[in-house]
């Protein structure tokens, strides 16, 4: 088994609690004395942080939102002087203003440890030559990756997104074994390689670092047969620290979540009750060895559970499950609570069919329709109408037993639905 700080990584769980509670108290008297913001809620609260004595008080805290980032842009819930902060990310802002984030040197540092950890839970080495396919820029998914993976000590191609088919003749040429990349990108790269006439045994690729978007263990399937590799899955977000905040390990059983840095909560989206193991629900975190922008019970609106039970790899750290969806990417429809990523999980248990989809919902005559564009194979979609037919029977019908819902399906050419090089496209609500 591969680790990079087994140390941390195997913490006894009473130490690695005790460190918790410790770095606890420490960081919500940072945020008192140094964030206005916080320091009026525990006041409104009639909360000092004197009275955060135990883990089990993390509950009496208030919650962090996106918007309450956007309320205090660009520096208001910074907790040290601009003059400490060495580095600066932001969201993309595509609904307003975007949430910024602010790292001091410790916290670069912290990072590229977190990356460290991470790389080495999906299988890399400082053998490992590292292909860098995630944006470089505001957006912390490039750089992160691009620390840790120095930090392992491993050769990088900091490449970032886009230029397809650059990537594959530098992926060749380098003798790149490990890419790390959005799961969408990653099978347009395998996509691409083929129309190249570039064979997966032709690369040396061994492992894919990949995240940033949900994907279902249906496309991960896609993803290592077209390529030849492990996929493994890993989590982060920028108001938290970038990726490195969680990882699957080779036994692919949940992402461990490195709690010496962040403790993770699973809350009730809608009563804000915390849920116990392995209930479903909001996931939620507090940082606690944070500098610049420390974040108390931040709400990311992923769904997902926590099981603490011991991994085989030997990490003790809790294990959260693959992100179902996002609060608030849920569509109702007619009712019905459905997530992209059930739809995704239908189709790629169906053979015949590419993981290319997109949802088009709309509302006619009052009443809401769903529409759900599948690729199919080359082969079939030369093949005999009748076969197509079924095909679209099935696929109607398995949405319909599994969510109770009534879709129109519409079977499309390959390489008809846009790709992406970064997070995949896959819903569009007329409605809005």
């Amino acid at each position: 088994m591969i680790y990079w700080n087994k140390t941390h990584e195997c913490m006894d769980r009473r130490a690695l609690r005790d460190l918790q509670k410790q770095r606890l108290m420490e960081t919500v008297e940072r945020v008192y004395y140094n964030v206005p913001y916080y320091r009026d809620l525990m006041q409104k609260q009639g909360l000092m942080p004197e009275d955060i004595k135990e883990l089990s008080d993390l509950k009496n805290l208030p919650f962090t939102t996106k918007d309450n980032l956007r309320d205090n842009y660009p520096y208001g819930l910074f907790a040290v002087p601009l003059s400490e902060i060495i580095r600066i990310h932001a969201s993309s802002g595509t609904t307003g203003k975007p949430t910024v984030v602010g790292y001091t040197r410790h916290d670069i540092t912290s990072w590229s440890e977190l990356m460290a950890r991470t790389l080495s839970c999906g299988g890399a080495t400082k053998d490992s030559v590292i292909q860098v396919a995630y944006g470089y820029g505001l957006f912390t998914g490039g750089l992160g990756v691009h620390y840790g993976a120095e930090r392992l000590g491993a050769s990088v191609i900091p490449i970032s997104g886009g230029n397809t088919k650059r990537q594959i003749m530098l992926m060749k040429d380098f003798g790149t074994d490990v890419l790390a990349c959005t799961p969408s990108y990653a099978l347009y790269i395998a996509e691409t390689a083929m129309e190249m006439g570039i064979n997966k045994e032709e690369l040396k690729l061994k492992y894919g670092i990949l995240g940033a978007e949900p994907w279902t263990e249906g496309f991960r399937k896609e993803i290592e047969e077209k390529l030849g590799i492990t996929a493994i899955d890993i989590y982060g977000l920028s108001e938290i620290i970038g990726p490195g905040v969680a990882s699957e390990c080779l036994y692919k059983s949940g992402l461990h979540i490195w709690e010496d840095y962040f403790i993770p909560e699973i809350i009730d989206p809608v009563t804000e009750e915390v849920l116990p193991e392995g209930k479903e629900g909001e996931l939620v975190f507090t940082t606690i060895a944070k500098e610049g922008i420390p974040v108390i019970r931040y709400r990311t609106r992923d769904i997902s559970s926590l099981k603490y039970e011991p991994c085989p790899c030997g990490r003790t750290h809790v294990r959260m499950r693959k992100v179902l969806g996002r609060t608030d990417d849920m569509l109702i429809i007619r009712g019905v609570n459905v997530f992209p990523s059930q739809i995704e999980s239908i189709l790629t248990d169906i053979g015949g069919i590419e993981p290319h989809y997109l949802l088009v919902i709309d509302r006619v005559d009052k009443l809401d329709s769903l529409e759900v564009l599948v690729e199919v194979s080359e082969s079939l979609f030369s093949d005999e109408i009748r076969k197509l037919e079924e095909l679209n029977h099935k696929i109607t019908h398995e949405i319909h037993s599994a969510l109770g819902l009534t879709a129109t399906v519409r079977l499309v050419e390959p390489k008809s639905i846009e790709r992406s090089e970064g997070k995949a496209r896959r819903v569009i609500d007329k409605r809005k």
